[in-house]
């Protein structure tokens, strides 16, 4: 058990989910988590050559009480690169949400549904058919919300702006509706040319190897969310500035203030939170300031007041490398949390947490 301020916390495994010798893909990130109501975990995520080559697909990984099963290639296109799954479990009913297109900047968003516990899935559909937008969740899980509504964090990666926004569903799903962007002031901050774009990225870490391709972004993307008390919904972002940012909802979602840093560094990667039982926040994320700045360490930290403070780290990963694109769910006093690890397989850690 370790004490971080007033939280005790205890892990109780960490597991990678492929094992060794194995040749399944070359290839694995940004990974997805759901508990089901038999107490299966289910983690999808996408793999193949490489991030954007036409192989990859989505994969989906499954632990029972007699552990991980191996994995298993569940959406793919011959040709059609797939990325970010979203996995949401609601009325026994499993939503898998993807990505598809040859790059970010064309994305469509697609969804299979499961009503079998994963054994068998639906055919593949358009989440918003004919919208040419990424709709719906782009990395991380939908939330149900008090009034029974379904929020999605969802973002937009155009050619100089990332932006974020959110999709509402009242009726489980049939159908969106997608807030307004949230408000970000793409000029503030130092300007593009005079920044460390690529600080600590290690090897070839992303499909956007280009520097010149990822030198014009700006903006906040990858949006986590939770709801504090009825109606009032927050998000936090991934951003290019250096810092977590966030935007407040007093609406259910339907419309943002406009997003302001936090104190929380950010290296342009991937987070998660969650909002425990007892309403104690949970974050995972790199504790690292920068644009592209190491995806190392890899760290938990918890909130008792809605997001203003935050305790100290407990590091899940301290090494070199890539640990990133966490994603974590809750259940009473339980942490399950999944992640990338160095491009090539995904992690697997369950703790115990205590206040």
């Amino acid at each position: 058990m370790v004490k971080v301020k007033s939280m005790q916390i205890r892990r109780m495994q960490k597991e990678l989910l492929i094992k060794e010798n194995t040749n399944y893909f070359q290839s694995c990130h940004a990974s997805t988590v759901v508990k089901l109501s038999n107490d299966d975990l289910l983690v999808a995520f996408f793999a193949g050559t490489k991030e954007g080559t036409g192989d990859t697909a989505i994969w989906l990984s499954r632990k029972t009480k007699n552990g991980w099963e191996e994995p298993k290639r569940v959406v793919f296109g011959v040709g059609i690169p797939h990325w970010n799954p979203s996995l949401f479990y609601q009325n026994n009913k499993i939503w898998l949400f993807y990505k598809t297109g040859f790059d970010v900047h064309s994305w469509i968003t697609r969804y299979v549904t499961s009503e079998d516990n994963a054994e068998t899935w639906s055919v593949s559909k358009e989440l918003v058919p004919l919208d040419p937008s990424p709709r719906g969740p782009v990395k991380n899980k939908v939330i149900l919300l008090s009034n029974g509504a379904w929020l999605a964090p969802g973002s937009v990666e155009e050619k100089r702006s990332w932006d974020a926004f959110t999709d509402y569903s009242s009726n489980q799903g049939l159908t969106w509706k997608k807030s307004d962007l949230v408000k970000f002031n793409h000029q503030l901050g130092t300007p593009l040319e005079e920044r460390n774009l690529w600080e600590g990225l290690v090897g070839n870490a992303l499909w956007e190897n280009d520097l010149s391709k990822v030198s014009n972004w700006d903006g906040i993307i990858q949006p986590s969310l939770w709801e504090s008390q009825e109606g009032l919904v927050h998000m936090m972002c991934r951003s290019t500035r250096g810092y977590i940012y966030r935007s407040d909802s007093i609406d259910f979602g339907k419309t943002w203030c406009e997003s302001y840093p936090t104190s929380l560094p950010n290296n342009n990667s991937g987070i998660d939170v969650v909002k425990m039982e007892n309403g104690i926040l949970a974050l995972v994320y790199n504790p690292v300031s920068g644009n592209w700045s190491a995806r190392t360490p890899l760290t938990i930290s918890f909130s008792e007041d809605n997001g203003i403070t935050w305790t100290d780290h407990y590091h899940l990963e301290t090494e070199s490398g890539e640990f990133s694109y966490p994603a974590i769910i809750t259940e009473g006093n339980e942490l399950f949390i999944t992640y990338t690890v160095n491009r090539n397989n995904i992690a697997f850690s369950h703790l115990k947490v205590s206040n």
